[in-house]
């Protein structure tokens, strides 16, 4: 088994594992059969940017069981502190991966976020099209507190493994972190907007963009009203010529 310790690289004082997609689902598998909880976070530049601020996230991350190298801004600061990471091991793909497995080996999984409706279609589109894994269970990301009380009983009884939380940074992460231990021997693992693109409500870049760094570019095509949170990513680069600055000279 990869040992993390030594395969990690530490951009903005969080520590990213320099995982290829196959170590990283080798590591998600040695989780799942290991009967403890488990948290993995796909970092990209817009979390980083928010754990700047969010002392809570920043803890969180830091504590995690994974954290997988997502987003091309990952990769470009890791090539910008001669800490290359393999490749990049995106939470799309990655739970791809993990749903293929989970079929494989008959884990239960849960699906937990997103518009009322859309992790339900998504699930019954992946079962139907890719692999029937066992469904735990699924629900919106929409829910009081006696409602959510009843949700980690229902992912608790049911035996669940692989636990998808589509609830948008840094909420899902918080979620996880703070009923990690309740929700019994699961793998959980933050997963944005996924739910949305397995769904069909939300197209994934073509591979030549992906391959080039530009999927970013195609998300934007395709919501404009995301190009507030773009503007990240000039902030994002100087915070890591910045960081790297400070702490190599």
């Amino acid at each position: 088994m990869i040992d993390l310790v030594k395969s990690a690289h530490e951009v903005l004082d969080v520590e990213i594992a320099a995982v290829t997609m196959e170590e990283a689902v080798a590591l998600c598998a040695s989780m799942a059969e290991s009967g403890r909880p488990h948290c993995i976070a796909t970092a990209n530049a817009e979390m980083l940017m928010i754990a700047r601020k969010d002392g809570e996230l920043k803890h969180i991350l830091q504590h995690c069981d994974l954290v997988v190298p997502d987003g091309a801004g990952i990769l470009w600061a890791g090539e910008q502190l001669h800490t290359p990471f393999p490749e990049r091991v995106t939470g799309a793909d990655l739970t791809e991966r993990l749903l293929l497995l989970a079929e494989e080996k008959q884990w239960p999984v849960y699906f937990l976020g997103g518009a009322p409706g859309v992790a339900a279609e998504a699930a019954a589109h992946f079962r139907a099209e890719k692999g029937n894994f066992p469904l735990a269970g699924v629900h919106d990301g929409y829910f009081d507190r006696e409602e959510e009380k009843k949700i980690i009983q229902e992912i608790r009884e049911s035996g669940t493994r692989l636990l998808l939380v589509g609830m948008g940074v840094p909420k899902q992460e918080k979620w996880l972190s703070s009923h990690k231990e309740e929700l019994g021997p699961v793998v959980g693992m933050g997963i944005g907007g996924v739910f949305d693109i397995m769904a069909g409500r939300l197209q994934r870049a073509p591979l030549w963009m992906q391959r080039h760094r530009l999927e970013w570019a195609y998300r934007l095509f395709l919501q404009p009203s995301r190009i507030g949170r773009m503007m990240a990513l000039p902030k994002y680069m100087a915070a890591v010529r910045k960081w790297k600055k400070e702490r190599h000279g």
